[in-house]
């Protein structure tokens, strides 16, 4: 029978898990943090129309 993985002993199985693991959110935060920010004001624009428009009545169509 060929070694793998899957017969190994606990511990070793638990770490190489736990490494695994914090490589893959390692490599997820690194992503998000270089991953380009949108400085687009469309947000604030929506924001504010909605604050303005708080207390009108609704527009019939």
């Amino acid at each position: 029978m060929f070694p793998s993985f899957h017969n190994a002993d606990k511990p070793t199985h638990r770490r190489v898990m736990v490494v695994g693991l914090l490589l893959c959110l390692v490599f997820v935060v690194i992503s998000f943090s270089l991953r380009p920010q949108a400085e687009s004001g469309q947000v604030l624009v929506k924001a504010d129309r909605l604050v303005r428009t708080a207390g009108e009545p609704q527009k019939a169509n």
